[in-house]
């Protein structure tokens, strides 16, 4: 069932009697907007944090655990040319407990945690602040320190042609010293009443009575934006390159190509074979040739974002065989182009594809997800039989043809000065 709740705020309630929880998640999207994404990050830490009814951690997490030991989540993401601000809260059904109104509390929560922040004339609370924006700084710091993480957000800012795109979707650290309780209120009133909103209720429910007590959220109406949501790299011949020393004793070599395969479009499930059989699975070429045959790389793997029709390949490796890494991965993406693979490996990979699916019907955030990333492509929900089929029904020569679209666009290199 889906119902407009305001102009731009649609509530979407899956009855489903797989859980014994009820999962009721709050998405807010806006079109990426480089100054942006670093408050919208803190503002997610913030609604995890406390409120103004709550103002402690400790009062906070005491509402959480008389609701049952209910679990509180709230996170940041990008889709294409969306960004994603999702608060996630997860129940016991109250069929299962004595006491019968949880799910009415735990609704009453999350308007008390969204429209009472802990905020005072137009600012955030100045402590609560100031430890979230520190918070925010260790986690920045963090990234630098863990290599693998800091060579993928250096492959983006190297491959993608704006702003936008470059910047991951947490942020970053450059952008903290800007921010400040009132211009960060400003920006959580824009998400609230500006954002496009989805909510998702899922689990054992009446509809009808998930419906009634939404309807007394304070909901304005807010612009439906009607923008294709994929972002397209626009066309280059050359390759972008790029070489960075730090001290590490582990190089990273990341690469980037450009596809044609983008979320439930005409080659969408051709290129998740394609994916499977380069670098997505243990017995992908890349796996089973760089890392098992050649013991060129520590790890290697390749993934597709489906909203940018963007692949990435991320490997560590001795920095001395980057070359040969690097042969050996375009090598092996033109025998894909030339059909140089079996159809053990093609079976295997549709086989892998087939058990993550029905893996994902059986958890509540996959299922969620699942349905909010068809609302964004605005169109109708694949059923996972049909999706199954889709998968079974890709052919050898498709394979081909979508690796014959893949095109290097851009080299990482990272590596200790030592070598």
């Amino acid at each position: 069932m889906q119902i407009n709740l305001a102009k731009g705020v649609k509530l979407h309630v899956m009855p489903t009697e797989k859980f014994k929880t009820v999962t009721i998640t709050i998405k807010f999207k806006e079109i990426l907007d480089a100054g942006h994404m670093t408050k919208r990050t803190l503002i997610s830490n913030l609604i995890n944090t406390n409120s103004q009814h709550y103002p402690t951690q400790t009062d906070f997490r005491n509402a959480l655990s008389e609701l049952y030991g209910a679990r509180l989540s709230t996170s940041v993401s990008k889709k294409g040319k969306y960004h994603i601000i999702s608060v996630s809260m997860s129940i016991v059904n109250e069929k299962y407990l004595r006491e019968k109104d949880i799910l009415e509390k735990a609704i009453a929560f999350l308007e008390n945690i969204l429209y009472y922040p802990n905020a005072y004339h137009e600012a955030f609370h100045s402590e609560t602040f100031k430890r979230e924006i520190n918070n925010l700084r260790d986690e920045y710091e963090a990234i630098y320190d863990d290599k693998q993480d800091y060579s993928a957000i250096a492959l983006n800012e190297l491959y993608f042609d704006t702003e936008e795109q470059k910047i991951p979707s947490f942020g970053r650290e450059e952008d903290l010293n800007a921010i400040t309780p009132e211009n960060l209120y400003k920006a959580y009133k824009r998400m609230l009443y500006k954002n496009e909103i989805d909510i998702f209720v899922l689990g054992d429910v009446i509809e009808e009575n998930i419906f009634n007590t939404f309807k007394r959220f304070k909901f304005a109406d807010r612009e439906i934006n009607t923008q294709n949501p994929f972002y397209k790299l626009k066309k280059a011949t050359d390759i972008k390159r790029k070489t960075e020393k730090q001290d590490l004793t582990q190089s990273r070599y990341n690469l980037a190509f450009n596809t044609n395969i983008f979320y439930h479009q005409s080659n969408y499930y051709v290129g998740e074979v394609f994916n499977g059989l380069f670098g997505g699975y243990p017995h992908s070429k890349l796996f089973m040739n760089v890392r098992e045959k050649e013991s060129l790389a520590y790890t290697i793997s390749s993934g597709i974002d489906t909203f940018t029709g963007s692949m990435f390949v991320y490997s560590g490796i001795d920095q001395k065989e980057a070359s040969h890494v690097r042969e050996i991965v375009l090598r092996e993406l033109d025998a894909l182009k030339q059909g140089d693979f079996n159809d053990d490996a093609m079976k295997q990979t549709k086989e892998l594809l087939k058990n993550s699916l029905y893996h994902s019907a059986d958890n509540a955030n996959s299922m969620i997800e699942r349905a909010y990333a068809s609302m964004i492509i605005k169109e109708p929900q694949m059923r996972i039989e049909e999706w199954v089929e889709r998968i079974e029904g890709v052919t050898k020569a498709e394979v081909m043809n979508a690796a014959k679209e893949v095109q290097l666009k851009a080299e990482f290199l990272l590596i200790g000065k030592e070598e």
